[in-house]
């Protein structure tokens, strides 16, 4: 069905939109799929194979500070296998395949992998629970679908980093879908303003501390999207994690829940630090150049006539 594809996704994924495209459908917490060795054996190993050191990608997060996440979006110069991994995700062929099996027709591509290419997360990382910018960066395109392949060979569930798909994390303490980062496997969901998602704690033994989550993530714009399902422009917005269901009256904290409580308000702390910054960068750009003599101006006409 997608001849030019068979160099990199399994025959079988090829050959099964049709039943992907039924799942997807009808997923909940919203429309997703799970794909199993989306990529051919060979090809995936290959592109293991060339994932680019920690030290090649951006670490600084979101506070200006070197953290554990390291991301790479200049993927096609990585190696020849992600060469041919852009040549292929960027053409009509690829575009249709993923438009069968998701409904959503006339996706663009992203040239500059902004947000996207390679992901490496290290022990201790989490991602809390959020919904996505919705609009392009720098184009006019809305922002429909992530697809994610994993590529972290015998991954266990239990030291985290599993994608978590929440239905609103306002209000749950759990998510409705956990899903571990195996090889080879292949996440596709649609971004929307209630597409809530995130990945738990990597918490690696000590025997696996030379180990890192890694992951390719592409995302897909169109031109235009459903009135309903469109919303004024936003950056990604985050949900701390809510209490676990646990902490009821009567409930003796031990070591562990001590942890998580102080984790829990050093994240909203650093999310309000992060805030009141970009509230003050905005207030003070307000108040340069013509623009801001003006307003400030205005302002002091409003003052003085409402007295």
């Amino acid at each position: 069905m997608f001849p030019s594809l068979n160099e990199i996704v399994t025959g079988s994924v090829l050959k099964g939109t049709s039943e992907l495209h039924g799942l997807f459908a009808h997923a909940q917490p919203f429309r997703c799929v799970v794909i199993e060795k989306f990529f051919t054996a060979d090809f995936a190993q290959r592109l293991l194979d060339e994932f680019p050191a920690f030290e090649r990608g951006n670490s600084v997060g979101d506070d200006g500070r070197p953290g554990g996440k390291s991301t790479v979006e200049r993927m096609a110069a990585l190696g020849p296998s992600y060469g041919k991994l852009d040549a292929i995700i960027k053409s009509q062929n690829f575009l249709e395949f993923i438009a069968a099996i998701t409904g959503i027709d006339d996706l663009l591509y992203d040239p500059f992998y902004l947000g996207g290419g390679t992901h490496e997360n290290r022990h201790g990382q989490h991602l809390q629970a959020h919904i996505d910018f919705n609009y392009h960066p720098s184009e006019r395109w809305h922002r429909r679908l992530n697809l994610i392949v994993y590529l972290n060979p015998g991954w266990n569930d239990t030291w985290g980093g599993n994608l978590e798909l929440w239905r609103d994390p306002y209000q749950d303490s759990t998510p409705v879908m956990r899903i571990a980062p195996a090889f080879n496997r292949c996440v596709i969901f649609e971004t929307t303003e209630h597409s809530w998602h995130g990945f738990d704690t990597i918490a690696l033994p000590p025997e696996q501390a030379q180990r890192s989550r890694k992951s390719i993530a592409l995302y897909f714009y169109t031109k235009d999207r459903p009135a309903r399902e469109t919303a004024g422009k936003h950056t990604t917005h985050y949900v701390n994690r809510q209490l676990s269901e646990r902490y009821a009256p009567g409930y003796t904290l031990n070591a562990d829940d001590v942890a998580e409580l102080h984790g829990l308000l050093a994240h909203r702390d650093n999310r309000l630090q992060q805030l009141f910054a970009e509230n003050a960068s905005l207030l003070q750009a307000q108040e340069q150049g013509l623009s801001g003599n003006f307003l400030y101006l205005l302002k002091r006409l409003y003052v003085r006539y409402r007295r």
